[in-house]
């Protein structure tokens, strides 16, 4: 594949951030989405290019940069990308040469991970790798420990980057997805090897090609963090050296994967982030990779009413965001049909205009603590900050109704804010809606000795607010 003219993405150096290689400051602002989903399956044999096109260019007008996506949609066997090992699709491969073909020319950027492990698993016995099939494994138990499936896991990882890791439309690899111990005989002692295997191969291959390489991470399921906490999960996933950015799947059970009010989904959100950041490499990005309601939609078969999934998902966004993630998380629909809402999509655009008003390249924060910025019982204040800017987002706690939404019907309150660690100065804060996307107003403070002290005024449901120095 040719050259695409869209610019690499790549890592701020010694800033928790990407840029492209020109030195645009790139927000991970997405979702995740699949070939068989509604708003992109008639890209699938070319039923309808231009729907798709279409489809992206709305999507790049409110601020979506990146889709992750698997190379593959293991629970559906026209829709896998290898049948049998080693012979690639010819349907799923046209899908994704138009698919990057489209990226390219609407600016769109895809993460990308090789295999669907969970669907994998739950429809073993089509997947190209049992050995029922001609691949070489009795059991998915052993994905990560066989010699076989390993060479077959990199020769898909080669066929990918040969034909489509030459596009700056990929923002970067998930070499694996939600790896996990049950592959590899209920161990987590083989992920490091794994990672790292992986790693080289892919950038080894990159570098040789295209003389750089694309970011990497791997992702795990999140709740695998407390209920294995016995298991050496962290170093791998936060801290491998090969890697450049960290990421899991945030789906604290209840508030997050079955939620019943979108305030404490906000807070175990915050949290999770907050922990994340602080075990995440220095300067390297932490990024969620799928979150969402799984439970309530997958087990029991239940879509959240529309408006309170704006809600909440509007307010895990900045809770991410406002706790040191790199943009706003990436959603998994969990909605029928698997798409994200209009109010979502107006909730990622307000984000991506927020994010204008903040100087990334040199934004080396940290998570600011809760309690000094002013958080307390009925309201939570999220931030993060160098010396020299801050983001801090507000939460009315107080004022969750009986539907388990922001009761917007009270009287507004104003609600004093500390923001600690910011040069003696004269700083301009800007308030902003998170709903309608535009600015509140603005005002200027002076920070004295390492404090900035103000008033945030008519606060009701949630405002975020950019602080930057005065002129």
């Amino acid at each position: 594949m040719a050259a695409s003219p869209l610019p690499w993405i790549r890592v701020i150096p010694g800033v928790p951030a990407f840029e492209t290689e020109t030195g645009e400051p790139f927000i991970p602002i997405g979702y995740n989405d699949a070939m068989s989903w509604v708003d992109l399956a008639p890209l699938y044999r070319r039923r309808d290019m231009p729907s798709v096109a279409a489809h992206l260019r709305d999507l790049r007008s409110h601020g979506v940069t990146v889709i992750r996506m698997m190379l593959e949609c293991a629970h559906a066997r026209h829709r896998l990308l290898e049948r049998p090992i080693g012979v690639f699709t010819p349907n799923v491969v046209r899908f994704w040469d138009d698919m990057v073909a489209l990226c390219e020319e609407t600016g769109m950027r895809l993460l990308l991970t090789p295999v669907d492990t969970f669907w994998t698993w739950i429809r073993w016995r089509h997947h190209p790798y049992n050995r029922q099939n001609g691949g070489p494994l009795e059991t998915p138990a052993d994905l990560l420990l066989d010699r076989e499936v390993r060479a077959a896991i990199k020769a898909r990882l080669t066929f990918a980057v040969e034909r489509w890791g030459g596009s700056g439309a990929v923002f970067a690899w998930d070499l694996w997805n939600e790896i996990h111990p049950a592959q590899a005989r209920d161990s987590a002692e083989v992920f490091p090897e794994f990672i790292a295997d992986l790693s080289a191969h892919v950038r080894s291959l990159e570098t040789r090609l295209y003389g750089r390489s694309h970011p990497q991470t791997v992702s795990l399921f999140g709740p695998e963090l407390r209920w294995r906490s016995h298991m050496p999960l962290r170093e791998p996933i936060f801290r491998h050296p090969d890697l450049d950015f960290a990421s899991i799947h945030i789906y604290q059970e209840g508030t997050i994967d079955d939620p019943s009010n979108t305030v404490d989904a906000a807070l175990a959100m915050a949290a999770i982030t907050a922990d994340s950041v602080a075990e995440t490499a220095a300067g390297r990005p932490f990024l969620d990779t799928e979150h969402g309601p799984i439970h309530r939609f997958k087990d029991k078969k239940k879509t959240l009413p529309e408006a309170f999934d704006d809600e909440y998902f509007r307010h895990m966004q900045w809770a991410h965001f406002a706790s040191g993630g790199c943009g706003g998380g990436m959603r998994w629909p969990n909605r029928s049909p698997h798409r994200l809402t209009y109010g979502m999509r107006r909730a990622q655009r307000a984000l991506a205009a927020f994010c204008r008003e903040i100087d990334w390249r040199g934004f080396r924060r940290t998570v600011l603590d809760r309690e000094a910025l002013g958080s307390a019982s009925d309201c939570a204040v999220f931030g993060i900050g160098d010396d020299r800017q801050a983001v801090v987002w507000l939460l009315r706690r107080d004022i969750i109704g009986r539907d388990g939404m922001i009761d917007r019907r009270v009287p507004s309150v104003a609600r004093p804010i500390t923001v600690p660690g910011l040069r003696d100065g004269r700083y301009r804060v800007l308030r902003f809606d998170t709903a309608e996307g535009h600015p509140l107003g603005e005002s200027v403070a002076d920070a004295e000795g390492g404090r900035l002290a103000f008033t945030v005024p008519n606060l009701l449901g949630d405002v975020a607010l950019a602080i930057r120095p005065d002129g």
